[in-house]
């Protein structure tokens, strides 16, 4: 029979199939038949779609049930759009979509937010405070769901805790004293947060810097220099007070001392005396006339001890003798000195219209002195 007979398939063999192909048989041929007989039409082919659609729906349906969660990574599934379960780092299987679906979420990484806050003090000065916030996620589902923009929530929490902390604290406070202040902004933020059920976690807050308002900032550096100065006055009026105040003590201490010294000594003199006084009135009694001159005598005595001793000799001669250790205080400048006429005047029988050339008056010798 021909090879091109009408009703035969041209392939050399009697049920079409061509001798050279056999079903056995190996190589490039035994991996093509299955695709072409998959593909090919007749019969056979609407089986062969079949069979196409369900291998890619169990790929599809194998890649969807499977999720692998990294180490940093939280898994959130949601079954029928209502929260099931979270996920945790490794390999898990869950129903195919639209039944679960997983929203995976960085629960490790940090994150920052950073801003300048213009605030009132509670002395009504206007300062520009820096906040500085490092947050993580601490709860996938809450801040899934919790909710709508938790790091919304998070920015304007954080201004809000500054305001209201630092209305609270004055000027000073807010500029040099923020530590104790970053605190407690820090514990009013994470109650905030906790609050609105944002499922953060804030991990550090600092206010590293708080200035005035560049329009303000002049006169704020003038306010501050006066308040330098007067912290520098009160150290060393401090200072001036230590130094000068014991000084004080020690000098009233002494005078104090010198005083009940004297009073001390006062009071035994005069006590001494009115004894004294009491024997010599016992004394006096005894013998009036005794005493009378024992005691003119010792007047006459001291009067005396107080005075210049001088001894007067012939004619104009005048010879001053210190007695003892008790010395004449010496006469001022101006004061006339004493001089033999006024301490014994002489007459003379000469006539005063004389005219005798005056002389220096010498001893005429070698005279005793006698007390």
């Amino acid at each position: 029979m021909a090879w091109n007979t009408p009703g035969s398939d041209n392939s050399g063999g009697p049920n079409g199939r061509n001798p050279r192909r056999r079903p056995g048989g190996r190589g490039l041929d035994a991996l093509i038949d299955p695709l072409r007989g998959l593909f090919g039409g007749g019969a056979g082919g609407g089986g062969s779609i079949l069979r196409w659609v369900g291998i890619v729906f169990a790929l599809w349906l194998v890649f969807n049930c499977f999720v692998l969660v990294t180490e940093q990574e939280r898994g959130v599934v949601l079954r029928f759009g209502q929260f099931s379960r979270v996920l945790q780092p490794g390999p898990h299987f869950k129903l195919p979509w639209p039944i679960e679906r997983v929203t995976k979420v960085n629960a490790t990484q940090s994150n920052a937010y950073s801003d300048t806050v213009p605030v009132f003090t509670r002395d009504a000065n206007m300062v520009n405070v820096e906040i500085n916030v490092q947050y993580h996620i601490g709860d996938p589902q809450m801040y899934l769901f919790g909710s709508r923009d938790a790091d919304r929530v998070l920015k304007e929490a954080a201004q809000s805790a500054v305001r209201e902390q630092v209305g609270r604290s004055d000027l000073d406070t807010v500029l040099n004293a923020r530590a104790e202040l970053t605190t407690t902004v820090t514990e009013r933020l994470q109650a905030s947060l906790r609050a609105y059920r944002t499922g953060l976690v804030v991990t550090e807050l600092n206010l590293p810097n708080a200035r005035p308002p560049d329009e303000v900032k002049d006169a704020f550096d003038e306010v501050q220099r006066a308040a330098s100065d007067k912290t520098t006055q009160i150290n060393q009026a401090q200072a001036y007070a230590k130094q000068v105040v014991p000084e004080a003590r020690g000098q009233a201490a002494q005078v104090r001392a010198a005083a009940e010294g004297y009073k001390t000594a006062s009071i035994a003199r005069a006590e001494g005396d009115a004894s004294r006084f009491s024997q010599m009135v016992e004394q006096y009694k005894a013998a009036p006339d005794v005493t009378r001159k024992r005691l003119w005598l010792d007047t006459v005595q001291d009067v005396l001890s107080d005075n210049r001793t001088i001894v007067g000799g012939d004619g104009r001669n005048v010879i001053y003798v210190p007695m003892g250790e008790r010395r004449a205080p010496t006469p001022a400048p101006n004061s006339p000195l004493l001089t033999p006429d006024l301490l014994a005047p002489t007459t003379s029988t000469e006539p005063a219209d004389s005219a005798r050339p005056a002389r220096s008056a010498r001893p005429s010798g070698r005279e005793e002195v006698t007390r």
